[in-house]
């Protein structure tokens, strides 16, 4: 089980997202004022709160949003789960449909530290049920694919 520490959005692609402490999650869109909505498989975006506190361990001086995460979630490590797992928040269902991804130029953290944990760190999920999700909330995994 797991708790959301932050919920964040950003109105422009390509930017840092900020803590807006809640959101409306839209079924087959995304977050309500997020630019990354959409009819498409990276609706929503988690990252580990614990991977966030490492990074800042090592120096990152970063705060939510920063990574461009909508979601940031503590008690799990999400790169470690398969794509199809189903997340739930509330009323809200999330489908994990990628893991990690390619970083065409580097971000504005890449550039001050060296390092960028969310190509390796952060999830892709699209939004199967809508709702409100806020800060504090507690985060489950309801359902995984079952490996052959």
């Amino acid at each position: 089980m797991g708790k959301v520490i932050a919920v964040c959005t950003s109105p422009e692609k390509g930017t840092v997202k900020t803590n807006v402490h809640q959101g409306k999650f839209i079924e087959n869109f995304g977050i309500e004022g997020d630019a990354h909505a959409g009819n498409w498989h990276r609706q929503v975006s988690l990252l580990s709160y614990e991977q966030v506190e490492a990074f800042n361990a090592r120096g990152g001086n970063v705060k939510d949003g920063d990574f461009g995460e909508n979601l940031l979630v503590t008690g799990f490590d999400f790169k470690t789960l398969p794509v199809g797992t189903i997340f739930q928040c509330g009323e809200v269902v999330l489908e994990l449909t990628q893991i990690g991804k390619k970083c065409h130029q580097h971000c504005e953290i890449f550039h001050r530290v060296g390092d960028c944990i969310m190509p390796r760190e952060g999830v892709f999920t699209r939004v199967l049920h809508g709702g409100v999700i806020r800060e504090g909330d507690e985060f489950v995994i309801t359902s995984q694919p079952v490996e052959l």
